[in-house]
């Protein structure tokens, strides 16, 4: 144990191990050979620096205050030595100066603060003064070590340079930055603000499951996990709506949720996989009420960070506190284009615009999903103000309710604000007819091989059928607020911990353990694990091989390549399809779409050797184009009567010697 370290051994190990953190981790040992504890289970902490420094504003210069006063925090800097030191204390309201005086000191106390590092948090018990030159000060009396600190603070931690170290090391941010501090105590004051407005407006907040059995509530792809008791895959919740409209029908009126939501999908400056929202519901309401709402809290919650008039989010001017307009989405799709656009325009006509602009659509896609593309890819970025979109067409808003004077819209608003969606709120609907209709047209875009769509779920019909009664519903992005009323340039900017690439080097626990459980159902493959290993080869089915034979020089024609995985990411929006970027030998990428995902990972594959066949002619899949195929072994499984045979795939994996470009023959 490092407690029973020897002094001389410590003094060694500072000799040998030539580094502020070793000499530290010496001075540790040292305390304890010494019979002192350098991390006390008790302090006497009473008082805070910011209550200090206003109680004793007025204090003249070399005066000193009649009551003794106990504070304690972090030492941030440090100058001094002989008779005099001064030392800054960093507590959570503010810095406070140590004004140490060698007469006024406890011998034991003064020995402590002579041996104190940066970094080190302390104990300090005396009177408060103001020196000569008019800083306010605690003058100890006594002083105690509470926590050593055996790793150095870094000299360098703020500025953009060093973000990445600053989020995956956000205790050291917290520390150093104050600006960091604040940005992370007005997070939690728009959070208490959210709360107080909806408790005043009589809403009853609510805890809903994580954990959901259904994909619903958004369209959005999701994280999945297994549930051991239940032997259940259980998904990670992509919204709270169908749980708090079910308390809707079991007779609440007003009910809300604040907290987290997961979505497995990218990262960017507004998108972190896990988020916070807040969704309410409340009954006998309807999108007007929804536009009070969103416009009341989030006013609310800018007063509660000081906020008033036009506020500066990056360089933009907003008019957060007048009237919020609202507007057609179609109205912002004209502008853009710069002629009127309705659902009656052609779908021709408005196929033409998407293409002239870049943005890739469907076939299948009817007026209403392309207006909708044309305002997410050109109009979403051109308001700044406050602005309600409104009548989203159906085809984009499976839980809406129908517009009566036009069903093809709905009674939908998203709230943009600098180009960016902070609220998404519903006049909900509550035919239960309609819904179920609903639900089963996104099965079958999900069937289409979009995993983003929606899944049917029966329970929720059914508590429709029961009677909901008319209400209005709103999801609101607690992060993308903060954001805005920090004038933060990145979501990483208000979470204290956002999700980070793993160190270079780092035992990452989950991965840990995915590969331990891995390692126990190993297949053929000694490069990587199938996700669906074969097990028991009795139930192995193998397909009859081709009777007709092929002539020689046709087969030649196929490229059979060993290719290098330089790069595998999911594609979007397709629940099975992997898109490689792969080294062929020629010195330019080669792109091939496969559809394995059900078997294997991406990172399973990057800087594997796999073979392609590199010469069959371009394929479009999912507007990519895919120049080749990976080539896999296929088989089938549980073949016994009665038994559905079961696809099973590996992925022809070879030893990484193999250069790329190498020709099999």
């Amino acid at each position: 144990m490092a407690e029973n370290q020897s002094v001389d051994a410590a003094v060694q190990d500072v000799s040998t191990l030539n580094d502020e953190r070793a000499r530290r981790l010496a001075d540790r040992a040292a305390l304890y050979a010494a019979g002192k504890n350098p991390y006390p289970e008790h302090s006497d902490v009473t008082d805070h620096a910011a209550d200090l420094l206003e109680r004793y504003a007025g204090l003249a210069n070399e005066e000193a205050g009649a009551e003794t006063v106990t504070v304690g925090g972090r030492i941030v800097a440090k100058r001094g030595q002989g008779k005099i030191m001064f030392l800054v204390l960093r507590d959570p309201s503010a810095d406070i100066q140590l004004f140490c005086r060698v007469n006024d000191v406890e011998e034991a106390s003064w020995e402590v603060l002579k041996e104190l590092d940066l970094g080190d948090i302390v104990q300090a018990t005396g009177v408060v003064v103001r020196t000569k030159r008019g800083e306010l000060s605690v003058a100890p009396r006594t002083a105690k070590l509470l926590s050593k600190a055996v790793r150095p603070l870094p000299e360098k931690f703020h500025g953009l340079s060093d973000k990445e170290t600053r989020y995956r090391q956000r205790y050291v941010d917290l520390i150093v930055n104050e600006d960091v501090r604040e940005t992370f105590r007005k997070r939690s004051a728009i959070i208490s603000a959210f709360r107080r407005y909806m408790e005043d407006n009589g809403y009853m907040e609510v805890e809903t499951p994580i954990l959901q059995t259904i994909q619903g509530g958004a369209t959005a792809k999701p994280f999945i996990t297994h549930f051991n008791a239940l032997n259940q895959e259980n998904y990670l919740r992509i919204a709270t709506e169908l749980h708090l409209k079910r308390l809707l029908v079991g007779g609440y009126e007003r009910v809300f949720e604040i907290g987290r939501i997961f979505r497995n999908e990218g990262m960017d400056l507004t998108h972190n996989p896990e988020f916070t929202t807040m969704e309410a519901y409340r009954a006998y309401s309807d999108l007007e009420g929804m536009k009070e709402l969103a416009e009341g809290v989030i006013k609310a919650a800018a007063h509660a960070v000081g906020l008033e008039g036009v506020i500066e989010y990056q360089g933009q001017q907003i008019d957060l506190f007048s009237n919020w307009e609202s507007r057609p989405m179609t109205s912002i799709v004209s502008d853009v284009l710069g002629r009127e656009v309705t659902l009656d325009t052609p779908v021709e006509e408005l196929r033409a615009a998407c293409a002239e602009r870049g943005i890739e659509t469907k076939p299948e896609w009817t007026a209403g999903k392309l207006v909708a593309e044309l305002y997410d890819e050109l109009g979403e970025d051109t308001i700044v103000n406050p602005t309600f979109v409104c009548d989203y067409p159906v085809e984009v808003s499976p839980l809406a309710k129908r517009n009566e004077d036009d069903p093809r819209l709905t009674h939908r608003f998203e709230l943009v604000i600098a180009g960016h969606e902070y609220a998404n709120a519903f006049s909900e609907l509550n035919d239960p007819v309609d819904q179920a209709e609903r639900f089963a047209a996104q099965m079958v875009e999900k069937a289409g091989g979009d995993d983003e769509a929606m899944e049917y779920d029966e329970d929720y019909v059914r508590a429709l059928e029961y009677g909901m009664p008319p209400a209005g519903g709103i999801g609101i992005g607690i992060d993308r607020v903060v954001m805005l009323l920090t004038n933060s340039t990145s979501i990483r900017d208000v979470l204290l911990f956002p999700h980070m690439k793993p160190e270079k080097g780092s035992k990452n626990g989950a991965a840990a353990a995915k590969a331990a459980q891995d390692a126990e159902v190993a297949a053929a493959s000694p490069f990587v694990a199938p996700k669906k290993p074969t097990l028991d080869y009795g139930k192995l089915a193998i397909e009859p091989l081709f009777a007709d034979f092929v002539d020689f020089d046709t087969f030649a024609k196929s490229d059979f390549r060993a290719v290098k995985v330089k790069a595998c990411e999911p594609v979007k929006k397709s629940k099975k399809l992997l898109n490689f970027t792969l080294d062929d030998g020629t010195g330019t990428d080669r792109t091939i779409l496969s559809g394995i995902h059900d078997y294997y990972e991406p990172e399973d594959l990057v800087g594997k050797t796999l073979i392609a066949i590199t010469n069959l002619p371009p394929r479009k899949m999912m507007g990519i184009d895919s120049c080749g195929m990976i080539i896999s072994a296929v088989h089938a499984e549980n073949v016994a009567e009665g038994e559905e045979p079961e696809e099973r795939l590996n992925v022809l994996i070879v030893d990484d010697s193999i250069p790329a470009g190498a020709k099999l023959y």
